[in-house]
């Protein structure tokens, strides 16, 4: 008795250590990291409201375990057939009815709530500062910067041979989204062939590229520095080899980049040129 008792005593330790350690150790900002269990860290307002929406399911669903995992071990223990020779003959005790059905809805109560909540937040787009089209091709993005000019250009992934350091594989290209900190940036994503989907985990962004479908979403990153992505729809035998980079710097790095964008994109090159083997890795 005293055996078992301990055995699920350190059952519920150990749980209760997982499910913290799994709320806590988020990934890396912007990017995958080594031994990643949880999401990548928050850069935007929508992103840090998944991470609390995460931890609280988190803590609610450990809950849920724990006292199940307590009345398995109490049943075990005090209903076997040893400790208790003579069944008992209750079938319905009506406090009981009324908790198993009750509590269930208080908690998707409790669970729809704060996830309405955040769904408002994601789908209510505020006033932009900044918009940028963004067209998913096979295999590549673009962008265009209807406010600045609507000058455009391609982005495709950075070959193996061709990475610098610090670069990440598979993820680095060749030319970024450039938006400023501290901006609403609204973007206008649609597809140029087949479906695809534009995704930044870190800004808490994952919306479809469909063809003849303009849809919108947005983000405010709120710190500087680079973001990474990749189409999350199936799209074709180049799927994994179309990644995106979002580059968020300040105010006035994006005036300057603006101002070479519009002079290095004004007469862009043909896509198809440079479509020989992208990935660099096959």
């Amino acid at each position: 008795m005293m055996s078992f008792t301990r055995t699920a005593a350190l059952a519920v330790v150990a749980l209760a250590a997982v499910s913290l350690s799994g709320a806590a150790a988020y990934a890396g900002m912007g990017q995958p990291s080594d031994w990643q269990i949880g999401l990548q860290q928050a850069a935007t307002p929508v992103m840090e409201g998944i991470h609390s929406f995460n931890t609280f399911v988190l803590v609610i669903i450990s809950a849920i375990v724990l006292f199940v995992t307590v009345l398995l071990a109490i049943v075990m223990v005090r209903f076997n057939e040893k400790a208790n020779p003579v069944p008992s003959t209750t079938t319905h005790n009506t406090l009981i009815e009324v908790l198993w059905t009750v509590v269930p809805v208080m908690i998707l109560v409790a669970i729809a709530i704060p996830s309405f909540r955040l769904l408002h937040l994601e789908l209510n787009i505020p006033e932009p500062e900044l918009t940028v089209k963004v067209t998913g091709h096979q295999w590549y993005w673009s962008y265009e910067y209807p406010d600045n000019g609507g000058f455009s250009f391609d982005s495709l992934m950075v070959g193996e041979k061709d990475l610098k350091p610090g670069q990440p594989r598979l993820l680095a290209v060749d030319n970024e989204m450039v938006v400023p900190v501290g901006k609403i940036v609204r973007i206008h994503v649609t597809g140029a062939d087949v479906i695809h989907s534009f995704a930044v985990p870190s800004f808490g962004v994952k919306i479809d590229a469909i063809p003849g479908r303009l849809n919108e979403s947005w983000f405010k990153a709120t710190k500087e520095g680079v973001y990474y992505g990749q189409c999350s729809e199936l799209c074709g035998r180049d799927h994994a080899f179309m990644p995106l980079a979002v580059r968020v710097v300040s105010q006035e790095q994006f005036d300057a980049w603006i101002a070479q964008a519009k002079q290095k994109f004004a007469d862009a090159p043909a896509v198809p040129a440079k479509l020989a083997d992208a990935s660099g890795v096959r």
